[in-house]
């Protein structure tokens, strides 16, 4: 591939955003400067068309499905080792099913700035989500390969077996082997087609009782950088091409009954009735009022079924979920205590009782304040005003927090679509994520 010098790229980049109606300035960068880049939109071409290549590593059907310790896992691995191997960097697999990429350091092993996400994918989902957060580190330390650049620490690659939880019922399991927190007991979940995770990996060519020697070390791990879709329409809506994640949002997930009184739908007067759906209705509506009212936080009821749901009869008793995420736990707690409280008011008017479980609790994950400044400054070192938002997903950065400090950059995607075929991202910005990725790389500092 021709390298041209860095300032003509930086012309041709802003040259291009504008005819795409892309509008953001690419300011010169002195950290780039030390080598030629390829020439402007090259990287985003090159991530574009891998991301279509790894699409054919896919179950039958709509968009892609890629499932943990599959046949579509092992040929994503071979088209990814390909070019890992490319960009120069040794690779391996581990025994819970990791591909690692280690490209050296300017000393061989040194500790390492980590970065990456996962190969797995959810049932007819899209080809960029977890993907791109390992096709846009492979595009730009293949080009820091080319111009023979090497850093003061090693830049490890990790993909990771599994993220999603679809095979098995548990997720991140992947990366919670590197960060030392994986539960063995997990080995021993079942699939649909009553295959353990044990057999499932064994059969991979992986050991599964090698796993605990997978955890990496706090002193060799500097930092863990993901680059991700947003998954959300904030990107798109301000216009800007990538943003800065600040936090992971914590999650609470709660069932609920409402217990009225089930009556004959014809001979029960209006103002006589305990009607738990009537109820329930008005709950619905109160989730979304009380959530709305804090800025940050969002509110999801998911599910709700009506009994005995026979046409003819008031309904005696619903059962709904709430899904309700922030990125600060003190405040979502809060708000849970709040939300309740106002529920439990709904039900004391209506003479109904509601009841309540807390059925999961996942704290925030926040970025490390040094991390996010590192990511803003790259952000705006190629021309973009950085936008600080939180990430409403999870994400293997969640796991890896256990290890070491981690970093998050977001990539515009359309319409915030995701885990589905029409997820899509441009050239464009796949290309820009490339260059924050090389200038935070370039410019990183574990202190």
């Amino acid at each position: 591939m021709r390298n041209v010098p860095v300032h003509t790229a930086l012309y041709a980049i802003e040259a291009a955003s504008i005819a795409s109606n892309r509008t953001f300035m690419i300011m010169p960068d002195t950290a780039l400067s030390a080598f030629s880049l390829p020439p402007a939109g090259a990287l985003g071409a090159e991530i574009m068309a891998r991301a279509d290549k790894l699409a054919e590593a896919s179950e039958g059907g709509p968009g892609v499905t890629r499932l943990v310790c599959s046949p579509e896992q092992a040929l994503a691995y071979e088209f990814i080792r390909g070019w890992m191997e490319a960009a120069g960097m040794t690779t391996r697999i581990d025994d819970v099913g990791n591909l690692v990429g280690r490209y050296e350091g300017e000393k061989p092993g040194q500790p390492a700035l980590m970065t990456g996400s996962h190969q797995d994918t959810v049932r007819q989902g899209g080809r960029y989500d977890g993907m791109l957060g390992f096709l846009v580190p492979i595009s730009a330390v293949g080009a820091l390969n080319r111009a023979g650049v090497r850093l003061p620490f090693a830049i490890e690659i990790l993909i990771f077996a599994d993220e999603e939880g679809v095979r098995y019922s548990t997720s991140l399991f992947a990366s919670q082997a590197i960060a030392g927190t994986f539960d063995m007991k997990v080995l021993e979940e079942m699939d649909e087609n009553g295959i353990s995770l044990r057999e499932a990996l064994t059969d991979f060519g992986c050991n599964p009782d090698n796993i605990p020697q997978i955890r990496r070390q706090k002193h060799d791990a500097l930092g863990f950088f993901e680059v991700h879709i947003e998954q959300g329409p904030v990107l798109e809506a301000k216009n800007l091409p990538v943003g800065v994640v600040t936090a992971i949002a914590g999650a609470d997930r709660l069932n609920l009954t409402v217990l009225g009184m089930a009556g004959h739908a014809g001979t029960v007067p209006m103002k006589q009735r305990h009607d738990a759906l009537a109820a329930a209705a008005e709950m619905v509506l109160a989730v979304e009022r009380v959530v709305s009212a804090h800025p940050g936080m969002v509110g999801t009821v998911g599910r709700l079924e009506t009994l005995p749901g026979a046409i003819n009869v008031i309904p005696g008793e619903v059962r709904f979920t709430i899904d309700l995420r922030g990125p600060e736990d003190t405040r979502r707690k809060a708000l849970r205590a709040e939300l309740l409280a106002e529920l439990e008011a709904i039900a004391e008017k209506r003479g109904v009782t509601l009841n309540h479980t807390l059925i999961y609790e996942m704290p925030a994950t926040p970025c490390s304040a040094s991390m996010i400044g590192q990511v803003e400054a790259a952000v705006r070192s190629v021309g973009v005003e950085p936008l600080h938002l939180y990430s409403g997903a999870g994400h293997d950065t969640m796991a890896m927090a256990d290890l070491t400090q981690v970093g998050m950059l977001f990539v515009r995607c359309n319409r915030g679509i995701s885990h589905n075929p029409a997820e899509s991202i441009t050239a464009e910005d796949a290309d820009v994520a490339a260059r924050v990725w090389l200038n935070f790389a370039l410019n990183f500092s574990a202190a």
